[in-house]
């Protein structure tokens, strides 16, 4: 076979430097092109991006703010559009050349391309440096400024207590609703949320309908206006109560009203307050849920609230349990006051939460009652009930009911007197939303955003969370819709500092505001404590249930120690 050779290609010299080139219509090598004619002439080889450290977001061109993670394809985007003289070439790669975190600096390396002669196209490689410059976003300047807020939501519950917004602090914090809350400020008969727009506001409200009872209100002021481009600024308000009634409260309703809810008895206990209020009749286990729309048109009040809870001790129950509903048992018991049988000189302890009855009259008497609690009580537990027999009630809707059918004492729940006597600290603890630094309002010792106007309402504040926290242990139920956490270790004192300190009657140090330090619990306390009875049924919170306070992990002092624990591990 012959060889044929191809055709001959033709060489030109290059017109500066002289070397043999393809021709082309310059006539130019592409050194000596690149040389001449610069494609990235007209874009700026260093370049600025504003960002800022509050919310930690940069500045997308002209005016909207990003969250953008470094070296992300977001960055990169906010990078190129910060350039002019993109539109006259071609963009055919662009990617971040690694930079100290630190250095406040960011470079980009890109290859563009463009025609600079007919049918000639030229690329090049080339590096921007941007300079990360610190600001403040409108958002970020807003929250630093005072009174710039937008929207107000207020949240208002005419009852003498704060558990109500005690747990739905623990709501907002487990979906995460404070998230757009500029800041809160504690009034005598609720909170106030303040936001920097009107759609943060109403997600607030939509939540607050989604949880509880309410009934809104919504309101605005002009502020300024501008009739050329009828445009016009504005503050709004929402105003949100909650009803005046609280689980385990004891109520009374008016007859009529009661027999449009399936003709149940007037007086029923609260046992559950959601987004509507559900009673039962702890005679007859009859309930009725009450939406919150229908307690409006014809709202009633509470009789008797948990403060008016005495102790009763149960001598003797006879559970039904032909009679069941859910987790409810009607049983016929024999009650009397805890303290009924006790000696004048038992009453001489200090103990502040003993109860004396000698002057009543009623120290001997047992009373016969219907509870819905046969499931739980046995003989010689203490339950909690209100004793109506020794009770007088300003209201016309109980003056109203026949005396055959008010009982001598309605029981609402079972407690464990123990746990006041002891001192044994928790196992878990709460979070509360923080306070902003230097609000109105604002004290030193107060816990986040229950408890901050202080002064001579911090005991009362002080008691109520005593007995929400002694709630979420008595109640699965209530704790399952909120999220606790792990508390740190108790360490145990040594005998001479257990000898000078006193010891404690109560254990409220639940927050997580501040750094909470270890409790120390002497060993005598403990010595004693185990010496007691305990009680089988003590209400205790599983490891299971608790969360790990992962927000609470820092690199601090201990970064150490646990390197070297996870080197001797390995």
């Amino acid at each position: 076979m012959e060889f044929v050779a191809g055709p001959a290609v033709h060489r030109v010299l290059c017109a500066d430097c002289g070397t043999p080139i393809v021709p082309n219509s310059a006539n130019l090598c592409v050194s000596c092109l690149r040389n001449t004619v610069d494609i990235t002439e007209g874009i700026p080889k260093q370049a600025a991006v504003s960002f800022c450290r509050n919310c930690e977001r940069f500045l997308a061109p002209p005016t909207s703010w990003t969250l953008a993670r470094p070296e992300s394809a977001e960055l990169l985007s906010i990078c190129l559009k910060k350039l002019k003289g993109l539109n006259k070439v071609r963009l055919t790669e662009a990617h971040f050349i690694w930079t100290e975190p630190h250095s406040k600096r960011l470079r980009v390396s890109m290859t563009v391309q463009k025609e600079v002669l007919t049918n000639t196209i030229l690329e090049q490689t080339f590096e921007i440096e941007y300079l990360v410059q610190h600001g403040q976003c409108p958002d970020c300047a807003k929250l630093a400024a005072k009174n710039t807020w937008k929207a107000l939501v207020q949240v208002r519950q005419k009852v003498p207590h704060k558990r109500t917004f005690l747990y739905l602090e623990q709501l907002i914090l487990k979906h995460n609703a404070q998230k757009d809350t500029i800041s809160i400020k504690e009034v005598r008969d609720g909170l106030d949320f303040f936001y920097s727009s009107k759609s943060h506001a109403l997600k607030m409200v939509d939540f607050l309908a989604s949880v509880a009872p309410i009934k809104s209100k919504s309101s605005e002021q002009l502020l300024s206006s501008d009739i050329h481009s009828s445009t016009a600024n504005f503050k709004y308000t929402f105003s949100i109560e909650i009803v005046p009634i609280c689980k385990d409260d004891l109520v009374c309703m008016p007859l009529k009203q009661a027999r449009n809810y399936s003709n149940i008895s007037p007086l029923t206990v609260c046992i559950r307050v959601g987004n509507s209020l559900q009673l039962l009749d702890p005679q007859t286990l009859q309930t009725c849920d009450i939406p919150g729309q229908i307690y409006w048109r014809a709202p009633f009040d509470s009789l008797a609230s948990v403060t008016d809870l005495k102790e009763f001790t149960i001598l003797d129950i006879d559970p039904d349990h032909t009679r069941q509903k859910g987790k409810f048992v009607m049983a016929d018991a024999q009650v009397a006051l805890a303290g009924a049988f006790h000696s004048s000189g038992t009453h001489g302890t200090g103990d502040d939460d003993s109860m004396d009855f000698e002057s009543s009259g009623l120290t001997t008497q047992v009373f016969h009652t219907r509870t819905h609690l046969g499931a739980i009580l046995q003989p010689g537990d203490t339950a909690l009930g209100y004793f109506l027999t020794n009770a007088n009630y300003n209201s016309d809707n109980f003056a109203t009911l026949p005396v055959s059918r008010i009982p001598d004492i309605i029981l609402v729940k079972k407690t464990y007197p123990n746990r006041r006597k002891k001192s044994k600290a928790r196992n878990w603890k709460l979070r509360s939303i923080a306070k902003e630094a230097g609000e109105e309002g604002e004290t030193s010792g107060a816990r986040g955003a229950i408890g901050r106007m202080g002064g001579r309402d911090q005991k009362k504040v002080e008691q109520d969370y005593e007995i929400f926290l002694r709630d979420l242990e008595e109640d699965p139920e209530l704790r399952s819709g909120i999220n606790l956490y792990k508390a740190p270790e108790v360490t145990m004192a040594p005998p001479e500092q257990a000898e000078r300190k006193p010891r404690k009657k109560t254990q409220f140090a639940m927050d997580v505001d501040e750094a909470v330090p270890e409790e120390v619990v002497p060993a005598s306390v403990v010595q004693d404590d185990e010496e007691e009875e305990e009680e089988p049924d003590f209400p205790d919170i599983k490891l299971d249930e608790l969360l790990e306070g992962f927000d609470e992990m820092t690199l601090g002092a201990g970064e150490d120690d646990v390197q070297e624990e996870s080197h001797n591990e390995s």
